[in-house]
C-alpha cells in the first residue's frame, strides 16, 4: 500500500502538520513493510474523519489503552496525523470529559511533547496550539490485585504429610502476603468421621503413616498446617519481576521537590502505571522523557508523599555515591514495554518471578547488594557466595549502564 496518497488526502493544516513532522526523518511512516502497511491504514481512516467522531471515541480509547503509539514501539507519522485529528477535540474538552479518556489523554499529550510534533504545530499556529491537561487533580485509577487463585481440593488424610511442604494456591489467613494454603486438615477429620467405624479401623490400619501424621500435626496446634508462602526459602534474584518500561510522561511531584511522577507503559492492558522516582536532582527531566528502562514490577504498591507509586525504575548509583552520579538502566535496542528481563544462565533464566514481593521477608533488600554493573557497564548480579555472575538481559541482549562501571543497583 502506497503511503503518499494517503497523506494526500488529509485536509489542511493537517496534511503541512504530518509534512512538516516527517522532514528531519526522526518520525516515518514505518521501519517495516508491515509497518508502513499499518501506518498507511491509520492516515486513510484518519483521512475519512470517522475516527474522531464522538460515538468513536470509546473504541480509540481501548485501542490506545495499551500502546505507547498507533503503530510498533516507536512513533510515526500515523501518531502526528491522529494527534492533528484530536486537537479541535481536546482543545475544547473539559477536565470532566477528558479524565473519561485516560488512555487518550496521555497518548495525546505525549505526542504533543514530540519536538518534532511541537516545532511542526507551532509553524501552524494557532491551528496546533498547546492544549494543557489538569492531571495533578485527575481521579486515581485504582488498579485491581490479581484475582486469587482457586483452592486446591483438600488432599486425602493420607497425603498429608507428603504434600504440608508444597505450595498451594489460594489465600493464607494474611491474605495477600501469604498467598498460599495446604489442606485442612479439620475438614478432613470431620468428613473421615461420618465413614463407618469399621471403614476406618480398616483405613487405620492400611496406612499407619496417615494416622501418625495427623497426630503430628494436631500436636503442631490448631489442626491446621501451616501456611506456605510462594516466597518461602532462600531469596533468589529471579523472584523479582523485571521487565521493560517506556516513560509516557513525566512532571515533577506537586508536593515533594525531589520526587518525579511519571507514567510508564509496562505492555500492560490495564495501561501505564503511575510510579514516583527520586531523581530530580540526579537526572534532568529532559533525559526522563520518552526513555525506555528497567522497571520492578513487583513491588507492593507504597504511597509517596501522597501519590500510589505500582513499580521502582531500577538504576545505577556510582560506587563513589550519588553524587557521582546516576543512571537508568537501559534495555537493548528496539525492546518493547513489557518485554521480560531475566538473569541469565540455567539456574535462574527460567523461572517465574512472585507475584508480588512480601516486604516482610525483604527479598529485594537481601538481594540488592549483589547487583551492579560489570566492567563492560552490563548489569548483572553476583552471588555473593559462589561469585557466580548473572547478567540482566532480554532475549534481545544485556541491558546496560550508559557510563557508570562498578555501580550498585536499586
Amino acid at each position: 500500500m502506497s503511503v503518499g496518497p494517503s497523506v494526500h488526502k488529509l485536509p489542511s493544516p493537517l496534511r503541512d502538520l504530518v509534512a512538516q513532522a516527517t522532514s528531519d526523518g526522526s518520525t516515518d511512516f514505518g521501519k517495516s513493510e508491515k509497518d508502513k502497511t499499518e501506518v498507511a491504514e491509520w492516515i486513510e481512516k484518519i483521512s475519512q474523519g470517522d475516527i474522531v467522531k464522538p460515538q468513536n471515541l470509546k473504541d480509540l480509547e481501548a485501542q490506545l489503552t495499551p500502546r505507547t503509539y498507533a503503530v510498533s514501539n516507536y512513533p510515526t507519522a500515523a501518531d502526528t496525523a491522529l494527534y492533528g485529528t484530536l486537537h479541535p477535540i481536546f482543545s475544547q474538552l473539559q477536565p470532566a470529559q477528558y479524565y473519561t479518556y485516560p488512555a487518550l489523554t496521555r497518548y495525546f499529550d505525549h505526542i504533543q511533547s514530540r519536538p518534532e510534533v511541537r516545532k511542526s504545530a507551532l509553524s501552524l499556529a494557532p491551528a496546533f496550539s498547546t492544549v494543557t491537561f489538569d492531571l495533578e487533580n485527575a481521579p486515581t485509577i485504582e488498579r485491581k490485585a490479581d484475582p486469587p487463585k482457586k483452592k486446591e481440593k483438600a488432599p486425602a488424610a493420607n497425603a498429608v504429610a507428603e504434600t504440608s511442604s508444597a505450595p498451594a494456591a489460594g489465600k493464607g489467613k494474611k491474605g495477600k502476603d501469604a498467598p498460599a494454603v495446604v489442606e485442612n486438615s479439620a475438614e478432613a477429620s470431620k468428613a473421615e468421621a461420618k465413614a463407618p467405624k469399621k471403614e476406618k479401623k480398616e483405613k487405620e490400619k492400611k496406612t499407619p503413616e496417615a494416622a501418625e501424621g495427623g497426630k503430628k500435626k494436631a500436636a503442631s496446634g490448631g489442626g491446621k498446617a501451616a501456611a506456605v508462602d510462594e516466597g518461602a526459602g532462600e531469596p533468589v534474584p529471579s523472584m523479582i519481576d523485571l521487565r521493560v518500561g517506556h516513560i509516557v510522561h513525566i512532571e515533577k511531584h506537586p508536593d515533594a521537590d525531589g520526587l518525579y511522577v511519571e507514567q510508564i507503559d509496562f505492555g500492560e492492558e490495564t495501561g501505564p502505571r503511575t510510579v514516583v522516582s527520586g531523581l530530580v536532582h540526579y537526572i534532568p527531566i529532559e533525559e526522563m522523557r520518552d526513555k525506555y528502562l528497567v522497571g520492578v514490577c513487583n513491588l507492593k504498591p507504597a504511597n509517596m508523599r501522597g501519590v500510589k507509586s505500582f513499580a521502582m525504575v531500577l538504576c545505577a548509583t556510582s560506587k563513589d555515591g550519588k553524587e557521582g552520579g546516576i543512571e537508568l538502566i537501559q534495555p537493548p535496542l528496539n525492546s518493547k514495554p513489557g518485554e521480560r528481563v531475566y538473569f541469565d544462565g540455567p539456574d535462574f533464566e527460567n523461572a517465574t518471578p512472585l507475584s508480588q514481593l512480601n516486604p516482610k521477608k525483604k527479598i529485594f533488600e537481601t538481594i540488592q547488594p549483589g547487583f551492579i554493573t560489570l566492567e563492560t557497564k552490563e548489569a548483572a548480579w553476583v552471588n555473593p557466595t559462589t561469585k557466580s555472575v548473572y547478567k540482566i538481559r532480554t532475549k534481545d541482549g544485556v541491558c546496560l549502564a550508559p557510563t557508570l562501571v562498578g555501580a550498585s543497583l536499586s
